[in-house]
């Protein structure tokens, strides 16, 4: 047997070798310690148990072959929840959840003294954001939308174990939501916004769903089909809440300005001050509560 250190230092060297973030160790090692209750900084200096041992070994000739780490365990924390991962999702990033931070925070401002909010979240995949805005807003009605029934059967487990109430609808984007008449306060969504031609780390192409990556040759794809189609499902006084590309401001700016002339916006930074994320008004003062 091999001990703590011992194994954090060979793999971190290993990960510097396969061009892996040498923290991925640690982090990996704490999660799984963690499950198995094994308090890993107190017993930093003394051996392994051989159970821990075997599947430390075998996770880590996993990542070290690109493969997320995420993947490995199975699941990912998001926003302090749990929500199971594979391949038919697309894992939630740390980025994302400051989404749901601003999201939130606007919930409060303009729908405070609301008795529901209807809320859609729209290509759901993991369902990570519709939960964490269903459970953090308990006024929140959430429907959550994907194209991939096998993306909702994973969100659907990860409601249950999260014990979040959310309507799942099967279908195209907001084509679900325009079959049931469903009208919104607020419509979120996380699309697809790589251009089809960029070049992405192996880890992403090789394990992460495609369908859940690409927007078209420029990645505006599918803001192009919500803009389009989203007088159909949104109230009078509603907002919409994008993720999307660090580089795209110029381009979402002039697409938004040409597509909804009607509709108020704001680009918001995230906390490495990249614009990541996109906010669109519908008859609310942006003023108001300020």
């Amino acid at each position: 047997m091999t001990t703590f250190s011992k194994a954090v230092r060979n793999y971190e060297k290993l990960c510097r070798e396969a061009d892996v973030p040498e923290e991925t160790v640690m982090a990996y090692l704490v999660e799984l310690s963690q499950r198995d209750r094994y308090d890993l900084y107190a017993n930093y200096s003394e051996e392994m148990p051989e159970e821990l041992e075997k599947e430390f070994s075998a996770g880590m000739k996993r990542i070290l072959n690109q493969e997320p780490m995420a993947h490995v365990l199975g699941y990912s924390w998001f926003y302090g929840y749990k929500m199971i991962v594979n391949e038919d999702v697309l894992i939630p990033r740390t980025e994302t959840e400051e989404l749901c931070v601003e999201i939130l925070k606007r919930m409060d401002r303009w729908f405070s003294g609301y008795e529901t909010i209807e809320t859609a979240d729209i290509g759901t995949g993991s369902g990570a954001i519709a939960i964490t805005i269903a459970k953090e807003e308990p006024k929140v009605h959430m429907t959550a939308t994907d194209i991939s029934t096998d993306a909702l059967r994973t969100a659907k487990e990860n409601a249950r174990v999260n014990e979040a109430d959310i309507t799942f609808l099967a279908g195209d984007m907001l084509e679900p939501l325009i079959e049931k008449n469903v009208k919104l306060d607020v419509l979120i969504c996380n699309p697809p916004y790589i251009p089809q031609d960029e070049v992405m780390e192996k880890s992403v192409v090789d394990f992460e769903p495609h369908v859940a990556l690409f927007g078209g040759s420029d990645g505006l794809y599918f803001y192009r089909r919500i803009f389009a189609g989203c007088d159909k499902v949104l109230k009078e006084k509603a907002f919409m809440a994008f993720e999307m590309g660090w580089n795209q401001r110029e381009a979402m700016s002039r697409l938004v300005e040409e597509t909804l002339p009607q509709a108020q916006y704001e680009i918001l930074k995230d906390m490495n001050g990249k614009d990541r994320m996109l906010f669109v008004y519908f008859g609310l003062d942006m003023q108001e509560g300020e």
